[in-house]
């Protein structure tokens, strides 16, 4: 599943993200959903949350 909807991304929720700095090489960060940022329901490029160890940007893949 992607994280372009925003009912499909739950806080706690394990998931795979692509974080600002590594937007060109795509390289992913996994972790554990805290915050959802992006207020809208739907993002092409991902839900942008918070993960529990304080890092962000967007979801690419629900783990």
């Amino acid at each position: 599943m992607n994280g372009q909807r925003r009912e499909d991304v739950r806080p706690g929720a394990k998931v795979a993200i692509v974080l600002k700095k590594d937007q060109r090489s795509g390289k992913l960060t996994e972790g554990v959903v805290a915050d959802l940022l992006t207020n809208s329901s739907f993002h092409p490029h991902g839900i942008k949350v918070r993960l529990t160890d304080g890092q962000i940007g967007r979801v690419q893949e629900i783990l």
